[in-house]
């Protein structure tokens, strides 16, 4: 089925439809004076014959004390209060654990008479967390994300409150409308001397950043994957009930996490 893109904001929180895998690709760009420290990220659709089609662009922000990551439905306008911002990433201070939002209002930065329905929505929290064995074996990930419906909608998580938050739900055990996912334990190999993940042809080369998450329940069905092609090139691809915002959101986390040092 040809997936719809036309309307881009709605398509990037738009959960995959199920029995179809999303294939899309991101580029990293350092070009630029600052891009090494502040590179952009892009996101593409994978259709057939070669043909991509834009459909997110990441960048951290520059002044903020933890990693901020503003995403965007333009390629050029990765401004804050663009028309084209879409959703954020945000980590704590130890760069271990992330909450990627829309762009709906900080509750924190407004008054209590406001609608619920301009709050900010949380997507998903992403956590990393330190092997025993240091950094040199497989990192752990533990993602979560709002529970569907029975119309196979995302429930609305806006906390108003730090105890309401995808995070402090996950920590209180409280994972009532949301599901909890993992990163997919990782193979040793003896003939690479690495840990090894079978991406049937969508990964080529070999990195720590490279993940498939999947739910405990089911472990062969990937609801997404991540890695790297080409020194700065990854395929991302990610099913039902994920959508591409969460998707790239979790997968910008990979690149930034303090965990995710080789």
């Amino acid at each position: 089925p040809l997936i719809d893109v036309d309307d881009l904001e709605e398509f990037a929180v738009r959960p995959a439809p199920q029995g179809v895998t999303i294939k899309c690709r991101i580029t990293r760009d350092k070009k630029g004076m600052d891009r090494g420290m502040y590179p952009t990220y892009y996101l593409h659709l994978e259709r057939e014959h070669g043909k991509k089609v834009f459909l997110l662009a990441g960048r951290k922000r520059k002044k903020s004390k933890t990693s901020n990551y503003l995403i965007s439905i333009d390629p050029t306008d990765l401004s804050r209060g663009g028309e084209s911002f879409i959703g954020k990433l945000r980590s704590n201070l130890m760069g271990t654990k992330f909450t990627v939002y829309d762009n709906g209002v900080n509750p924190m930065k407004t008054t209590s008479s406001l609608e619920a329905s301009i709050l900010r929505q949380e997507l998903a929290a992403i956590c990393y967390e330190t092997n025993v064995l240091g950094f040199k074996g497989p990192r752990k990930m533990s993602v979560i994300i709002p529970g569907m419906n029975m119309d196979h909608e995302r429930v609305s998580i806006r906390p108003r409150n730090e105890h309401e938050t995808l995070l402090a739900r996950w920590q209180n055990k409280n994972t009532e409308s949301v599901i909890e996912l993992h990163n997919k334990t990782p193979v040793w190999n003896d003939d690479t001397q690495s840990y090894v993940l079978n991406f049937h042809g969508r990964v080529t080369q070999a990195s720590v950043k490279n993940f498939q998450i999947i739910h405990d329940n089911d472990p062969d069905y990937i609801v997404m994957q991540f890695g790297r092609v080409a020194e700065d090139v990854f395929t991302m691809d990610y099913n039902y009930p994920m959508c591409a915002l969460q998707a790239f959101a979790i997968a910008l986390s990979s690149f930034d996490s303090k965990l995710a040092c080789e």
